[in-house]
């Protein structure tokens, strides 16, 4: 399964059953005048606004090379996660300002069974949900459906934390008021994880220390210990890598052979890690 097509059925999916779930937690709100209910739902109908952008991002990112983007389109994937985290962070906002006005005001909230079955309902759905775009990140290595996964992960959480809060309703007046901002706090926490990961991922990273031990034993395997190999670096454009690396050389060999030796080390990254490596040639001392 190719990114695009993972990112259609993963968006798809989650637009329609969070519509469902929105409807029916807003329902419910509606019945009982719960707020933390209310940010639940609300809460869910952001994951169908967030699978909207996963969409389109897919669409965008499956674009070709072209004269002014000769890396790719790939890195809207990390535009999509980054619209998520920012109305995520605009919902956490309006609702811990929502519970602190009724905490103020005293208000309690009377829910029922019916709120207690479609909070149930929600958790497992949720959770469901996020398993499979974790499954579908993982088989195309898409982070916008990776950060959507993490979105329906916290809905599911904060379905627990009102699940709970609906269970004490009837010993603490303020219980709503609080799963509201507790609801809002947790929205907050995915909001600076979304944006920690894609933010650093847009700066650039370090490779692994797995993949540099990978590739340093196999050109090891090819040259024996003729070469030194340092200073990797790896640009991410999602839809094509770049890896700059150094290479030590014996001083007595000629121009030719040392690039010679650089493209022979290209080719092998690019054939079994596909990515386009770019060799820098240093005499060894």
């Amino acid at each position: 399964m190719d990114k695009t097509k993972g990112g259609y059925i993963a968006g798809g999916v989650s637009i329609v059953i969070n519509a469902v779930l929105f409807a029916a937690k807003m329902w419910v709100s509606l019945l009982t005048g719960s707020i933390a209910l209310a940010a639940d739902a609300w809460h869910t109908l952001s994951d169908s606004l967030s699978s909207v952008i996963v969409v389109i991002a897919a669409k965008f990112s499956s674009k070709k090379a072209d004269k002014e983007h000769p890396f790719g389109h790939g890195r809207w994937e990390h535009i999509a996660s980054l619209f998520i985290a920012v109305i995520l962070g605009i919902i956490a906002y309006d609702f811990i300002r929502t519970s602190i006005d009724q905490f103020n005001k005293r208000e309690k909230v009377e829910y029922g069974i019916l709120a207690i079955v479609v909070t149930i309902i929600s958790i497992v759905v949720k959770e469901l949900l996020a398993q499979y775009a974790f499954y579908i990140a993982r088989k195309t290595n898409n982070s916008s459906v990776k950060a959507d996964g993490w979105h329906h992960r916290s809905d599911a959480l904060s379905s627990v934390v009102v699940l709970a809060g609906i269970l004490f309703a009837g010993q603490f007046w303020w219980i709503d008021s609080i799963l509201g901002i507790i609801i809002a706090l947790m929205l907050f926490y995915a909001t600076f994880a979304i944006l920690k990961e894609v933010i650093t991922k847009l700066l650039g990273e370090e490779p692994s220390d797995e993949l540099i031990k990978n590739i340093t034993d196999d050109i090891v395997q090819v040259y024996g210990n003729d070469l030194k190999m340092h200073h990797f670096h790896i640009h991410d454009y999602i839809s094509h890598k770049e890896l700059t690396v150094h290479i030590r050389l014996k001083k007595n060999l000629t121009i030719e052979k040392g690039h010679e030796i650089a493209t022979a080390i290209e080719n092998i990254i690019l054939d079994k890690y596909k990515m386009a490596a770019t060799i820098h040639v240093e005499p060894l001392i």
